[in-house]
């Protein structure tokens, strides 16, 4: 345990992706164009939905607090690690490290239960169509997401609690470019192996459930659906395929962090970098690609800003 008269770790060293330069350097120019491409798009999938009559239904409604939470869950780790390809010394507060944590597990854990409360909408536009509107009203839909946001505070709380009365008294080098519970903890000067197990029950094993409980309710709608005659047949066919490919694009690289926290693998770093920048920002981007309700409203939004402007 750690003594009153040993020093306490107030920083930690961020080791990044890279030490060569010219790989950061090129890194950075590759981030930097997908952000510069992808923000704007997510920001118009919003408004669209937003400024648009025919969007006004649950189904955009979710879709928007999902590219909104994407965006926050991307301003958390990207700028610190794009302003960290120029820096010769790598690090970030004790404190800086215990927000990171607390904010990528609050609105990760929010996105997860935000995908099961699409599914619960799903499952009633597909098996009770005459009673979707009752029974998924907008009071409904807040109530949804406003329960997702405070699930992933409470677990997200937890996560700190935990680590908060952790000792830390060297080494503060964290083999990432961003702060997680599978590096912190590993840094403690004390026996953490009770608190391993339960954070791996508290994101792991939940993440995993999550993720067997949305592909087994899925693949029960998309039975129903082949089995369904109606004329909406193939856009809730498309529109079930479209949240499976978001499942595994969100939950894949989730589960791989989280179902091994004891130890460390070589493709930890690029599956984070996968997790936390890249798959966020795609996931609005997908269900815009395939959807030329929401493609033809986005067309006609730029048209109208093109004639304001002009």
């Amino acid at each position: 345990m750690l003594r009153r008269n040993q020093s306490i770790v107030e920083d930690f060293v961020l080791l990044g992706l890279s030490q060569t330069r010219e790989i950061q350097f090129a890194l950075f120019l590759l981030f930097l164009i997908f952000y510069s491409l992808i923000l704007p798009g997510n920001l118009l999938i919003i408004l669209t939905i937003q400024k648009e009559p025919q969007l006004n239904s649950p189904m955009y409604f979710f879709l928007a607090n999902l590219a909104f939470l994407d965006l926050c869950y991307c301003s958390i780790t990207p700028p610190k690690m794009l302003s960290d390809f120029f820096s010769s010394h790598k690090t970030i507060s004790f404190k800086g490290c215990i927000l990171q944590i607390f904010f990528l597990h609050w609105l990760g854990c929010s996105e997860v239960f935000l995908l099961l409360g699409m599914a619960i909408d799903r499952y009633v536009a597909i098996c009770h169509p005459l009673r979707y509107t009752s029974l998924i009203s907008k009071a409904v839909c807040y109530i949804l997401v406003l329960v997702s946001w405070s699930i992933g505070f409470m677990h997200s709380i937890i996560q700190v609690i935990l680590i908060l009365p952790l000792p830390f008294c060297g080494p503060n080098e964290l083999n990432n470019f961003f702060c997680d519970i599978t590096q912190i903890i590993k840094l403690a000067c004390t026996d953490t192996n009770a608190i391993e197990y339960i954070m791996f029950f508290n994101s792991g094993l939940a993440t995993l459930m999550c993720f067997i409980l949305l592909l087994i309710s899925y693949g029960v709608l998309l039975i129903k659906v082949r089995t369904n005659s109606d004329r909406g047949k193939s856009k809730a066919f498309s529109t079930c395929i479209t949240h499976i490919i978001i499942i595994f694009i969100m939950f894949g690289p989730a589960i791989y962090l989280y179902c091994h926290p004891f130890q460390e693998f070589v493709f930890d770093k690029v599956v984070a970098v996968f997790h936390t920048v890249v798959f966020p920002l795609m996931n609005p981007m997908i269900y815009t690609l395939r959807n030329k309700e929401i493609k033809q409203a986005m067309l006609k939004l730029l048209g109208k800003i093109k004639v304001q402007s002009g």
